[in-house]
């Protein structure tokens, strides 16, 4: 049996088409269950979630309130009450494929020995998509993950993203749950308490894949384009590592400085690649998110 947990705050816009797009999946709705974890939403969210229950009487639906504010711990909220022996987690601002829940059931039933596994994230605009955006900053702002039509482990230190990942149970009896110090929290743009999962896994020899028919649709509104909102979003993701590697080791953290000296070389690289083909905006917002990751890293932000 799947759980698919939905960790939701202030997206009352949102949260009933990602519920409904679970539901309409097809997979038999005897076959998973639908976790929802309101982190203190004062939105309608509670209203919006009712109106689900009331329109798919059918699916196995709980609600549950995590009074602790923050991601990680909605997130361990949801495997302490999630039923399943596979925990998938559904970003709260998204839709799904009908493929979705049937690809990840078969995937894990049909593979005994894998972990976790994700699968592409496409953003779906509300608006135009920014001139300044590249490749790079596309996958920074949307989350944006697309790896090709043939299912892989995911290899060269990738990992599946956050708001579209699958793990059986055990992956967190052995590598702890998400870590309550890292992770968004209320309206902050923190973040890393995935990747420190993946990095844990990883040092573990637990494999994880890559699915492409288990596709997530990120809804990107007009407020994430902003030049102001990718300010405050690379700057968090600098904190956000420096906290990661340090609470691990200093070791870690000076071996995460000296990788920022080679993702420098490689963003001069890049800008110099983007004014040769007469796109210098593309390059120096590129320059501008690796400043102000260095500045989050570093603690001078």
């Amino acid at each position: 049996m799947l759980s698919v947990i939905i960790c939701t705050y202030n997206r009352d816009t949102y949260i009933y088409n990602v519920l409904r797009s679970l539901a309409e999946n097809s997979l038999p709705r005897t076959e998973y269950e639908i976790v929802l974890v309101d982190n203190n939403c004062t939105d309608r969210t509670r209203e919006e979630c009712a109106r689900f229950r009331a329109d798919y009487p059918q699916v196995a639906f709980r609600y549950v309130t995590e009074r602790q504010q923050g991601l990680s711990h909605a997130r361990n909220r949801g495997i302490g009450e999630a039923r399943g022996e596979v925990l998938v987690y559904v970003d709260d601002d998204a839709t799904v494929n009908r493929e979705y829940l049937r690809t990840y059931a078969d995937f894990f039933h049909h593979h005994p020995q894998a972990w976790a596994a994700g699968g592409p994230i496409l953003p779906v605009y509300e608006t135009a998509e920014p001139a300044w955006f590249s490749h790079y900053t596309r996958a920074l702002i949307t989350g944006y993950l697309y790896e090709g039509d043939t299912p892989h482990p995911f290899r060269h230190g990738k990992y599946p993203g956050g708001g579209n990942a699958a793990y059986r149970r055990e992956v967190f009896d052995r590598t702890g749950p998400f870590n309550p110090a890292l992770g968004r929290k209320g309206n902050s743009l923190a973040g890393a308490e995935e990747k420190e999962i993946f990095d844990k896994m990883t040092q573990a020899g637990m494999a994880f894949h890559y699915l492409p028919t288990a596709i997530l649709y990120h809804i990107i509104p007009a407020a994430k384009l902003t030049q102001e909102y990718f300010n405050r979003l690379t700057c968090s993701i600098g904190r956000s590592e420096r906290q990661r590697t340090l609470g691990v080791s200093p070791g870690k953290y000076a071996r995460r400085l000296a990788a920022e000296a080679v993702k420098w070389a490689a963003t001069l690289v890049l800008l110099c690649g983007f004014c040769l083909r007469l796109q210098p905006g593309k390059g120096w917002m590129l320059v501008r998110f690796r400043r102000n990751v260095t500045k989050g890293l570093i603690g001078r932000e």
